[in-house]
């Protein structure tokens, strides 16, 4: 039986994918509703009108009297709740809502919730790998893969959700059996006030958590909430009670439980400190649901990493080259050339610009010339990055993906590492982050 009363009339704001999960859970339980989106031709809109064309859908400009219809609007995680139309419709009473509370109330299954401004995806599909190693039926998405209500089914045992700021920002109970934030950095700077309004959207994930789970190494991922609740922690020194960390034995490095090593590092198939960590963090949350060591080891060590995500792309004349797309803010690339400059004997060579989303770029100049060779910058925003730079290394403007690729292996000696991690949103030169790596990857395939 659905959790949601069906005499009430709803309005699903922004017809993208989380969108079209609305319409079709909304329509399979007979509840009345509408869609609205604020462009001319939303993602979905030729879906919704072949599958159901009685649906009252408005594009363009938001109309106020429209939406104030409605008791509650599912607003997707892609327009902000500042877009003074909703502002107008929650003034006179109109409930501001998303998918993720929908899922929430009608989830029978506990929900390991994961966020965090980066590595939110490595960390929820390892969490996945793991149940799934553990015989459970485990469903994985929200805001990777699939939407939050695609995956609701009574046969699921575990749901393991990824979960954005923008998405719990529209979510009051989520009532997750364990939720962490990973990590946090400056993001998304373009759509909110400042760090802590990101911050404090960011910590909703921990509302009506049974367990958190937080990083040791981050004070701004510790709850702000929910004294005297199970709490288990992750970082890379040495754990203590109810920790997970890193031991060091015989000169050998291992995943570590409190007093217990689990495996030795190297049998890692990803590499550098801030995947260790992911492992950590992933490990953290399997325990919380009671995923028993062996299963989540063996996972670990199959475990190859995410497409775009520090990953391997090819070994050339003795430089390794990898592409970090998704590095799409400062923290992400500050773990990875952190993380990868101390796995390899040489230095890095850094490919880094495009859009940057009004962040400051001043946090890179310490890691890039503690790790860096050089870096190579392309995109809008570059100037922005070569200023907080200065002098650290040098640096190599290019106006080309193909001419940094070509730039890299001028510069690269043996030993190095060549990482694309641009520390920007892709959209001033590729149509998302996917496109920039597969490009890169192409790019680095075709050399000879």
């Amino acid at each position: 039986m659905s959790l949601i009363a069906s005499d009430h009339f709803r309005i699903v704001v922004g017809l993208g994918k989380s969108g079209m999960s609305l319409v079709r859970f909304l329509a399979n339980r007979g509840v009345s509703f509408a869609v609205a989106d604020t462009r001319e031709n939303p993602p979905e809109l030729a879906t919704l009108r072949r599958d159901y064309p009685q649906v009252d859908v408005r594009c363009g400009e938001l109309d106020v009297e429209f939406l104030c219809r409605a008791d509650e609007l599912y607003v997707s995680p892609g327009l902000a709740l500042a877009t003074p139309a909703l502002q107008a419709a929650a003034a006179r009473g109109v409930k501001l809502s998303g998918d993720i509370e929908l899922f929430a109330r009608n989830a029978k299954a506990p929900i390991v919730a994961i966020t965090g401004s980066n590595a939110k995806s490595t960390v929820t599909t390892l969490v996945g790998e793991m149940a799934a190693a553990a015989g459970k039926r485990v469903a994985v998405g929200g805001n990777l893969g699939t939407p939050a209500l695609d995956l609701l089914g009574d046969d699921i045992e575990l749901y393991v959700m990824e979960l954005s700021s923008f998405q719990l920002e529209t979510t009051d109970h989520l009532g997750a059996e364990v939720a962490t934030v990973l990590n946090i950095s400056e993001d998304h700077m373009d759509r909110y006030s400042g760090l802590p309004a990101y911050h404090l959207a960011k910590h909703r994930v921990f509302r009506g958590a049974r367990q958190v789970v937080f990083n040791r190494q981050d004070a701004l991922t510790r709850p702000l909430m929910g004294e005297g609740l199970p709490c288990w922690t992750f970082g890379l020194g040495v754990p203590d009670f109810k920790g997970f960390g890193l031991r060091e034995e015989n000169g050998e490095k291992y995943l570590a439980f409190q007093f217990q090593n689990l495996m030795p590092v190297r049998e890692l198939k990803i590499r550098g400190a801030h995947n260790q960590a992911n492992a950590l963090a992933a490990l953290a949350l399997g325990h919380a649901v009671g995923l028993p060591f062996d299963a989540m080891l063996s996972a670990l060590r199959q475990f190859a990493g995410l497409e775009h995500r520090c990953q391997w792309v090819r070994d050339l004349d003795g430089v390794a080259w990898y592409n970090d797309s998704k590095a799409t803010n400062v923290g992400a690339a500050l773990a990875a050339i952190e993380g990868l400059g101390a796995d390899i004997d040489g230095k890095l060579v850094l490919i880094a610009g495009g859009d940057g989303k009004g962040a400051d770029f001043k946090d890179l100049r310490g890691p890039v010339a503690a790790n860096c060779r050089a870096v190579v910058l392309m995109g809008r925003d570059r100037e922005l990055i070569a200023q907080a730079l200065g002098d650290a290394v040098p640096l190599v403007r290019v106006a080309s993906l193909d001419e940094a690729v070509q730039q890299c292996r001028a510069l690269a000696q043996a030993g190095d590492a060549v990482l694309l991690s641009p520390a920007c949103a892709s959209f001033d030169m590729f149509k998302n982050y996917e496109e920039r790596g597969r490009l890169f990857a192409q790019a680095v395939e075709d050399l000879a």
